[in-house]
């Protein structure tokens, strides 16, 4: 093919190759944004759990497992393809074939995301009959009124990915991580303030702001498909000639996106048919706390998903790789100490749910030292995905979600919130592990730079042995957590500063300019 060369002469190498300093620009942007929709996500499990019954708290975290899995099942793979296919276009100078790219996906989701809500609403009282152990009064009610926003939040998704594809991270930061996450906690915390019902009123308020989040993102995407437009020099594509590669590369995207997320919600629902409301509700407390050291991975992907796919768009693997190692390492750097904290110190912290949410710090522990691994390998499904393997990725999380569906069956009837924990743990080293040793035999790609393993040494010298030796000869209180917080972020920031080479945070000096452009 002659991809290559026509990429070759429209794309001239640029001094930053890698494109390290606008990833780490981006990169910082969306950790802030992130941070902004975790810090308030987990808010908002607190409020969650402090303003309702366990039991109520249960219904509603395993209601709204049961929308995420039915979301991302409306999302059909889009929000990758998106990404891939509007980066690729405009890379190759093809920004006829834009609208075109975004039209073939975007019509299904609607489609495919209204038939799930309507046969979501006609099924709900088989599903709640089959997902709780004993009867629960408005189950259904509560079923309902999260299904009916499926569509809505499929296209806030499919809206905010094509957005980034354009290179634009402000939509999915103001749309999204503030407004979106927002609205909801305010939502939330006023029917707990007014004391109002957990089947209608609390679903309604946590489901609603998908609407306004919705209408932001897609206006933001039209106003970026016309611009790219006007710079168009030959007659727009047809649907039916973009259809058959966008769906070949989104088609297997579709299906290991849904397998990802019932890895990370199903296991909630099965606890509620299972075991009871209760233990759903304590293990949603105790896997929280992942969403917190998940924050700088979600932030650092959508940074450099469109820089990776213009690399491998090029066939520069060097570029590929430099700014996956860097990335990586940038990971750790970000990750670690928080998933270190929470490994020592999880049952203080989980105080802060209520009482009784103690019981679950081992399940904390399990899955924070697990992701230790995962996020030393970095951000491996989107580069698989970026270099279009996404057939790869799907059997990945195949292999994954039947592992994590299994070991639940057998391991939550017997072991409870631990077995949950245990099947999770395996799933996440199997979607892990697997494709590192993938990109590694494909393509000679791999996260161990330099710059990952200082920053692993680092978080450990000065989080990991300083908490335990502390939980050894103290008492394991908030005190000394925050002490511990306070003085090694210190330490922590002053080796940074003095290891940023290796780190190559030096990319960041370029941020003041980047903002001003």
């Amino acid at each position: 093919m002659g991809t290559r060369a026509v990429v070759a002469s429209v794309a001239p190498a640029r001094p930053d190759a890698a494109g390290l300093g606008g990833a780490a620009r981006q990169g910082v942007a969306n950790l802030l944004g992130v941070a902004v929709a975790a810090v308030a996500g987990f808010g908002l499990n607190i409020v969650v759990t402090r303003g309702w019954s366990m039991s109520d708290a249960g219904l509603f975290f395993a209601a709204t497992s049961a929308f995420m899995i039915a979301y991302a099942a409306a999302r059909l793979g889009t929000g990758v393809g998106s990404v891939y296919f509007i980066s690729r276009y405009r890379t190759l100078g093809q920004p006829e074939r834009i609208r075109a790219s975004v039209l073939v996906g975007l019509l299904p989701v609607l489609g495919v995301g209204t038939l799930i809500a309507v046969a979501g609403w006609w099924a709900a009282p088989r599903v709640v009959a089959l997902t709780l152990d004993e009867p629960v009064p408005g189950a259904v009610r509560a079923l309902r009124v999260l299904l009916v926003f499926v569509p809505v939040a499929a296209l806030c998704d499919f809206a905010l990915a094509a957005c980034r594809g354009f290179g634009r991270m402000r939509p999915l930061l103001l749309v999204e991580r503030v407004g979106r996450t927002g609205l909801q906690v305010a939502g939330v915390g006023l029917a707990a303030l007014l004391g109002l019902s957990a089947t209608t009123a609390l679903p309604l308020a946590w489901a609603l702001p998908y609407l306004p989040a919705a209408l932001f993102g897609a206006v933001w995407l039209a106003r970026l498909v016309r611009r790219a437009e006007r710079r168009a020099e030959a007659p727009a594509v047809s649907l039916r000639e973009e259809f058959g590669p966008y769906w070949r590369y989104s088609g297997p995207r579709a299906l290991s996106g849904l397998a990802q997320m019932a890895v990370q919600r199903l296991d909630i629902v099965l606890l509620g048919a299972l075991r009871g409301l209760s233990e759903a509700a304590l293990y949603t407390a105790a896997t929280r706390f992942l969403a917190l050291g998940q924050l700088s991975g979600q932030a650092l992907s959508t940074a450099v998903q469109h820089r990776l796919a213009e690399h491998l768009t090029r066939d520069d693997r060097a570029a590929a790789g430099r700014l996956y190692q860097a990335a990586t390492g940038w990971l750790v750097l970000l990750a670690w100490p928080t998933y270190l904290l929470f490994a020592v110190f999880a049952e203080p912290m989980l105080h802060l749910f209520g009482d009784g949410y103690a019981a679950g710090a081992r399940v904390t522990v399990l899955l924070a030292l697990t992701m230790l691994v995962a996020t030393g390998c970095g951000m491996v499904d989107t580069v698989l995905n970026m270099a279009g393997r996404t057939s790869w990725t799907f059997y990945n999380a195949l292999a994954g979600t039947a592992v994590n569906v299994l070991l639940n069956v057998l391991l939550i009837p017997r072991l409870g919130i631990m077995g949950a924990a245990l099947a999770w743990s395996t799933s996440i080293l199997i979607t892990n592990l697997v494709p590192l040793a993938q990109l590694h035999r494909a393509y000679r790609l791999h996260p161990f730079g330099r710059g990952t393993v200082t920053a692993a040494g680092l978080a450990v010298a000065c989080f990991g042995v300083p908490a335990l030796v502390a939980r050894a000869v103290t008492d394991a209180g908030p005190v000394t957590l925050a002490a511990l917080a306070v003085l090694g972020t210190a330490a922590y920031a002053a080796g940074a500063w003095k290891l940023r080479g290796v780190l190559q945070l030096d990319a960041l000096r370029g941020l003041r300019r980047g903002r001003r452009r």
